[in-house]
């Protein structure tokens, strides 16, 4: 396993934790290491388990790591993911089904795995299936990211609902959401991002009894700034985790420099 990444620092927003570390390496070994120790726990406490996952560059090494941590009996977890775009096949590159496939379910094989259906020819009565699926029992642990434009899953500014009465429902994309599938390398050009996605709002996210939140990288900067400095806005909604009951954000020096250089 070798040895645990210690972090920078470590401190609280409101209810929010907040890990910093050197590397975005050391932050995904971290974050790895600490949703299995809660997965651990949890299944001595009970016989199964439901999970949320993103799927998004930023979750490459902690999903890594997660799919590598020892005794974790994965055939008594259920795996759920938080959206996924409107027209993209599961099988298509840019799918979100397709990333969490081959980035974890693929080396761990979960006992349930229920996944969104992009391309499903009744987005309404997707939503709604898949609602049902999120609200069958208690969510245990969502590990989530932070858009660049502060989103959380496809929950973008400004329109983004606090209080939502959906679990699961359509969206369009903003412009700022678009182009960070482009820097993601996800897509070649902005015209090729679909304008519409299928996403859990974020009262289904907030209803979680454990959340683990992945943020790298020197894009996720302002992002990071926002979500620790600023108001409780829909303007960044991800500030919207300094309030949930038990959530951790992990991020790497890069995406904490905004922060740090602001905080002083």
């Amino acid at each position: 396993m070798g040895e645990h990444p210690v972090p920078q620092e470590r401190f609280k927003v409101d209810r929010l934790s907040v890990e910093i570390y050197a590397t975005r390496d050391d932050m995904g070994i971290a974050a790895g290491r600490a949703v299995a120790r809660c997965m651990r726990s949890l299944l001595e406490e009970k016989n199964q388990i439901r999970m949320i996952f993103a799927a998004a560059p930023s979750q490459n090494e902690f999903l890594a790591e997660l799919a590598s941590s020892p005794d974790l009996d994965w055939k008594r977890v259920t795996a759920l993911h938080m959206d996924e775009y409107v027209g993209v096949d599961a099988d298509a590159p840019q799918s979100f089904v397709r990333y969490l496939r081959e980035h974890l379910y693929n080396r761990v094989n979960p006992g349930i795995v229920h996944s969104l259906n992009g391309s499903a020819s009744d987005l309404a009565v997707e939503c709604e299936r898949y609602a049902r699926l999120i609200n069958a029992a208690p969510i245990d642990i969502l590990c989530a990211g932070i858009g660049e434009n502060g989103h959380l899953a496809f929950n973008d500014p400004p329109g983004a609902d606090f209080d939502a009465p959906e679990t699961v429902k359509v969206v369009d994309l903003t412009l700022t959401c678009r182009e960070q599938q482009v820097h993601d390398g996800c897509f070649p050009d902005l015209d090729s991002v679909p304008r519409q996605a299928l996403t859990l709002t974020i009262p289904a996210m907030m209803d979680t009894s454990y959340a683990s939140c992945v943020v790298p990288g020197p894009t996720k900067a302002e992002a990071v700034r926002e979500t620790l400095l600023e108001s409780i806005l829909a303007q960044c909604p991800a500030t919207i985790l300094r309030r949930h009951p038990s959530a951790v954000l992990y991020v790497d020096a890069d995406s904490a420099r905004l922060f740090r250089s602001e905080r002083g």
